[in-house]
């Protein structure tokens, strides 16, 4: 279906194909047509994105954008309406691939997607202006690697969402603690990451749900400085101190030659 085809489609015909794509995460408006109206959060990710776009300027002409986990696209979809150059959106299900790119088709945007993992990102050429990395965090079983990795991609800005459990306070913690202090992991404001055996919410991918404390320590040590907390589940960082002495973290620590209480250096 073409961009102008698409203005003139008929509602009943772009309401079965949207149906024969599967089910919907994503609510997205297709000329009138929800892909998801009974969506269990409400107009989802709509709710979300109405705090987040203010922190995201509104003009992004010649940006390049990365939406990790781009699901049925509309992320990718609103970052592209405000003039972003080229936009990339990767997914490892098939089923959000085919949504997205039917999304986008049909509103007659110009956007690329593929099948990658979040493990893979570092393959891709370059770094980007932009990268979402939304609703991704707690369905990794390694998480850390993940964000790592993601990091050697941002060029200015990462936008970064996870579900958040347990306390939503923030605490200052100590640069070192004696072996014998045990009171800390009592205190529910402590970083922490809640580990699923089995399945939380009848998703066996939910692996790893962090505190906000937790969420904020780890960005901070992937080298990133946090600038913006536009939502309960949402952050938007800058790449501070992600390499050192040239190399990145995560590449120090599979070489085996990361020392934490190195100073780290500007990207």
């Amino acid at each position: 279906m073409s961009a102008s085809s698409a203005e003139n489609f008929d509602p009943a015909v772009l309401e079965q194909r949207v149906h024969e794509l599967g089910e919907w995460f994503h609510n997205l408006n297709l000329h009138g047509v929800p892909t998801a109206p009974n969506h269990f959060l409400g107009d989802f990710p709509s709710i979300k994105w109405r705090k987040i776009c203010q922190d995201i300027p509104l003009d992004l002409e010649g940006a390049s954008v990365l939406d990790i986990g781009c699901n049925g696209g509309f992320y990718s979809i609103e970052m592209k309406r405000r003039g972003a150059g080229r936009v990339l959106g990767i997914d490892t299900d098939d089923r959000y691939l085919n949504q997205a790119r039917f999304a986008a088709q049909t509103l007659g945007l110009d956007i690329e997607f593929e099948k990658r993992s979040v493990y893979e990102v570092d393959r891709l050429a370059g770094q980007f202006d932009y990268v979402l990395f939304m609703g991704v965090f707690y369905h990794l079983r390694y998480p850390l690697l993940a964000l790592d990795t993601v990091v050697k991609k941002v060029g200015t800005k990462l936008i970064f969402q996870t579900m958040v459990r347990g306390s939503d306070k923030v605490i200052p913690c100590e640069k070192d603690y004696s072996f014998w202090t045990k009171d800390i992991f009592y205190s529910p404001e402590f970083p922490a990451m809640y580990f699923i055996e089995k399945s939380y919410s009848g998703d066996p991918t939910n692996w790893w749900i962090p505190n906000r404390n937790a969420v904020e320590s780890m960005l901070r040590s992937s080298g990133l400085q946090i600038i913006g907390h536009p939502e309960d589940e949402t952050w938007i960082c800058e790449p501070s101190h992600v390499q050192r002495h040239g190399r990145y973290i995560l590449d120090l620590e599979t070489a085996g030659e990361l020392k934490p209480d190195e100073e780290a250096s500007p990207a």
